[in-house]
């Protein structure tokens, strides 16, 4: 019978589940270099708009932000509520106006 303390340890490289617990982390850091790699290389165009620049004075006239967090008003109390949810009243503010 084979003394276990003869035999020389076999290297970290031949267990497989070492190369399980290496693979995860090393995945996440090649994915984080491609994503700033993306970023840098194609980042996003600024907007620019001369009607929005219109739509902004033109709250501030009215009194803020009333009529533009209205659909977020009513998607947050239908879901607190699991009502029906009514359609927000015309402002003035539609692209029919």
């Amino acid at each position: 019978m084979s003394d276990p303390a003869s035999t020389p340890p076999s290297p970290w490289w031949k267990f497989g589940h070492m190369w399980l617990v290496i693979a995860g982390p090393l995945i996440v850091v090649l994915a984080s270099i491609v994503t700033i790699y993306l970023a840098v290389r194609t980042p996003d165009p600024v907007y620019g708009d001369a009607s929005r620049g219109a739509a902004r004075s033109s709250q501030a006239k009215d009194g803020g932000d009333a009529g533009r967090m209205s659909p977020a008003m009513q998607a947050r109390n239908h879901a607190a509520t699991g009502g029906v949810a009514r359609p927000a009243p015309n402002h003035g503010t539609g692209p029919n106006q």
